[in-house]
């Protein structure tokens, strides 16, 4: 189901093996030895690997820039611009979309990066820019083990769903007021609207089949075919079911940390508890695919 130009650069069967220290049994872990900005094409196979292996992967001590953050990402896979409806961080650098909380730049809805939109990114790269002394760790839920852990009745409900994903409620505002309707190229598009589009509740994902709980409540408006209240209803269910504490690990974030997730089965929170400190983190995201729900399977 993925498209052939769309497939990551690295190659898996050239990876090399990484030292990690898993966070959990299927999700999440830290990767030790690895600088980022001068790996081998094995190693970047390896960790284009342990990306889908773990969906979220940390990285201490890296020395990123913007030129070498971008150059990474064009390594993993194929890159996007730094949003749809967001500039970049400057002409020379339009792929990387800076969140800065001098500039309103928050995270804190859980959220699946930019669903609003038909191919949704594979995956992102987030480096620390800027700390704040306490506070801005972010979170990270697995929605494979969400669905997973859902009982048998719900899951086969829940492969029946459509969901509608809407980003105007997050960037509509600033699309018409700070865009003056003129968003960014994305895909070879230019976004001057924000029309809705529908994905499946569950997801299959294109490199291993395992099926992930493909909903958030940032971009996620209702589900189709249903009343208003019991989209509401299934949407709290399923929001609470991801973000209890067995499906989630956070970072605390350090000067050099890098983390990369796979966008296809996980949801993020970034904590908005440091006042009025700066916090600046620089996100790069890889080019996806269509989500396919399970009737494509059969």
């Amino acid at each position: 189901m993925t498209d052939i130009l769309d497939a990551p650069i690295a190659s898996a069967l050239d990876a090399a093996p990484l030292e990690i220290d898993r966070l959990g049994p299927g999700f999440g872990a830290t990767v030790h030895g690895v600088d980022l900005a001068t790996a081998d094409d094995a190693t970047v196979a390896a960790v284009r690997q342990a990306l889908t292996d773990h969906k979220v992967l940390f990285f201490a001590d890296q020395r990123l820039d913007p030129d070498s953050q971008i150059a990474l990402g064009n390594r993993l896979g194929r890159l996007t611009a730094s949003h749809p409806v967001v500039p970049g961080l400057d002409e020379a650098h339009a792929e990387i979309y800076a969140l800065d909380s001098a500039d309103n730049g928050f995270a804190d809805v859980w959220h699946t990066d930019v669903t609003f939109v038909k191919r949704p990114p594979l995956g992102s790269i987030l480096r620390a820019v800027a700390l704040p002394p306490q506070g801005g760790d972010t979170n990270w839920a697995d929605l494979e083990l969400a669905f997973a852990s859902l009982s048998e009745p719900v899951q086969r409900l829940a492969e029946q769903l459509t969901a509608v994903h809407d980003g105007t409620r997050e960037f509509g505002y600033y699309l018409a007021q700070r865009r003056q309707g003129e968003g960014s190229l994305w895909e070879g598009e230019r976004f001057r609207r924000l029309d809705p589009v529908e994905h499946p509740v569950v997801r299959v994902h294109p490199e291993t089949g395992r099926r992930s709980l493909f909903v958030n409540p940032g971009f996620v408006s209702h589900i189709v075919g249903v009343s208003d209240a019991e989209s509401r209803h299934l949407l709290d269910l399923f929001y609470a079911h991801i973000t209890k504490p067995e499906h989630i690990v956070r970072h605390r974030w350090r000067p050099g940390d890098v983390a990369m997730w796979d966008n296809r089965a996980t949801v993020h929170y970034a904590n908005r508890d440091y006042g009025d400190a700066r916090r600046v983190m620089h996100r790069i995201t890889l080019r996806g695919d269509e989500p396919f729900g399970v009737d494509a399977l059969r």
